[in-house]
């Protein structure tokens, strides 16, 4: 049979693009904890000691953009007090503002939007990515917790998988890169990142014929945004599936949800999970497109990669039975109004099971649905 290499990268919340998309969803909270009808499109740019905080915002709250800033810099790690901070906020285009606000809440741009789901791990995530984000989320544990002393926020993860067919196979590379302070000795660094992190990540995988790469740069001391330029909605992959499915190009992380980026990619996990979930295909992509101040898809595709227990046309009739498609409708249905997309800006926005678009209340639904 076939063998193939998966690979993904995951990044901590001190990685200076993370860090731009956290900035950017505490903004787009606070907005909504004051007013959910908030309109946000935020941006954030990081470099040399210096926060750029640009795009349209329509609200009727009150909002401090440079506390928060300071605040999300400081809680990741970093020292605010000589961050330069330029705040360039405008409103909403009126043109945009009346397509969007119409008789039925229309999509805020026009655009395709893709959701995955696999059954190879207990959360419906590929693999390669649920791995690289479980390194990043032990390495931010090691270091603030002090499990490993001398550590940076920023850091990085990357995992290949090798599959023969559709199935597991084994880890042919691990890799770990995290900042450090100058005094951390590198052969002490290894070995406490290769027993608390590598170690713990991996504790039920034979990584014995894995290739394993920790900090392969060598020194690691100057990092953030001090050696790197963060922009929000430049972690596509690490936010998604990691580059196992689609992607419609579209960033999520500093847009409200009437934003189909955001709703729509939501609402496609959602369905394609329930899919999985009705073992109705072992793995499934739901591709939603939709057109600015148009509240419904002008298109859905359903993609089971051979893997359905029944025609895809006919899963794709049972979906739209089943779910309420609008932008409006993903809306109300999984809650978009609350303040909760500062949890999603690091470790990626799906496969945690506290957001309302990982329920899988559908199957039964779905499952009625596609009897003839």
């Amino acid at each position: 049979m076939t063998k193939r290499v998966y690979t993904a990268e995951s990044v901590t919340s001190g990685h200076p693009d993370k860090l731009a998309d956290l900035i950017a969803d505490s903004i787009l909270d606070e907005c909504l904890e004051q007013d959910e009808n908030s309109r946000v499109a935020c941006e954030v740019m990081l470099a040399h000691n210096k926060c750029f905080i640009s795009g349209e915002i329509t609200t009727a709250a009150d909002v401090d953009y440079e506390y928060i800033a300071r605040s999300v810099i400081a809680q990741i790690g970093y020292n605010p007090k000589d961050i330069e901070v330029e705040v360039r906020i405008h409103e909403q285009s009126a043109d945009i503002a009346a397509a969007v606000d119409g008789k039925e809440l229309g999509a805020g741009d026009q655009g395709i939007v893709y959701g995955y789901a696999t059954n190879e791990t207990d959360n419906y995530m590929p693999l390669p990515i649920e791995l690289a984000h479980r390194l990043t989320e032990r390495l931010e544990q090691c270091r603030r917790e002090g499990i490993i002393k001398g550590l940076r926020p920023d850091g990085k993860s990357q995992v290949s998988v090798q599959y023969v067919g559709d199935k597991f196979d084994k880890i042919t590379s691990v890799i770990v890169s995290t900042q450090h302070i100058e005094e951390k000795d590198l052969e002490v660094l290894t070995a406490e990142i290769r027993h608390n992190v590598i170690g713990y990540v991996f504790a039920d995988y034979d990584l014995s014929d894995s290739e394993i790469l920790i900090n392969p740069s060598g020194r690691f001391v100057i990092g953030g945004f001090e050696a790197d330029t963060g922009l929000t909605g430049r972690k596509l992959m690490v936010d998604t599936y990691g580059g196992i499915a689609h992607h419609g190009g579209g960033a999520m992380c500093g847009k409200d949800a009437s934003k189909v980026d955001r709703s729509g990619a939501y609402l496609a996990r959602y369905i394609a999970k329930n899919i999985v979930a009705a073992r109705l295909a072992e793995k499934c992509e739901v591709a939603l497109s939709y057109a600015i101040g148009v509240p419904h898809p002008t298109a859905i595709d359903i993609n089971t990669f051979y893997t359905g227990a029944i025609n895809e046309r006919f899963i794709a009739e049972a979906v739209a039975k089943v779910f309420d498609l609008s932008v409006a409708g993903a809306i109300n249905k999984l809650d978009l109004r609350r303040p909760v997309f500062g949890q999603t800006a690091v470790g990626g926005h799906f496969g945690k099971d506290y957001f309302a678009w990982e329920i899988t209340d559908k199957t039964e639904a779905l499952n009625d649905a596609v009897r003839p």
